[in-house]
């Protein structure tokens, strides 16, 4: 193929798991032919990167060559943009983080003073009320007393009821 004739592409490193082998992402936008909305189109290239010097993030342009292998069609070209770097590590966010935790009650209670938990269990800042607050009043349904006998209607069901159970017990 011709080199003026091989196709170039921009896209962002999404993997670098393999060796020598980088996948870059290209997206673009395009429009759908009937509903006239843009849509976004993605494509993953798996790139030559014979020096593994791309990392994820990087932007990257792409060319494409003759096949390297099964699925390497494309190698990159350069690195545009390098991936912004934090200037702290997640190793030392994690040293920062450390807290002992104790496994008991007990050993809490030893690692600490005294003083150290007195002064945890006082509250900061007393808030004191701006007004007085009223008991609540009691219940109407609890000062009505339950009644000691049964309603007239109850009573004689409740001997009805002990009449039979008790003319059973006799006849077994």
């Amino acid at each position: 193929m011709a080199k003026a004739m091989r196709k170039v592409r921009v896209g962002a490193v999404v993997r670098t798991g393999m060796e020598k082998t980088a996948v870059v992402e290209a997206v673009w936008k395009q429009r759908h032919r009937l509903y006239r909305k843009q849509m976004r189109r993605v494509a993953r290239y798996r790139v030559h990167d014979p020096l593994n010097q791309c990392q994820v993030g990087d932007l990257v342009r792409i060319e494409e060559t003759r096949p390297i292998s099964k699925t390497k069609h494309w190698r990159i070209l350069e690195i545009m943009q390098r991936r912004q770097v934090a200037d702290v590590r997640p190793d030392e966010l994690e040293a920062d983080a450390e807290i002992p935790v104790a496994d008991s009650p007990e050993e809490l209670e030893a690692g600490q003073p005294e003083d150290s938990i007195e002064d945890a269990a006082a509250p900061t800042q007393e808030a004191e009320p701006d007004e007085e607050i009223e008991s609540e009043p009691d219940d109407p349904v609890s000062d009505i007393p339950a009644p000691d006998e049964p309603a007239d209607a109850d009573e004689a069901s409740a001997d009805k009821a002990g009449d039979e159970t008790g003319e059973k017990e006799t006849q077994e």
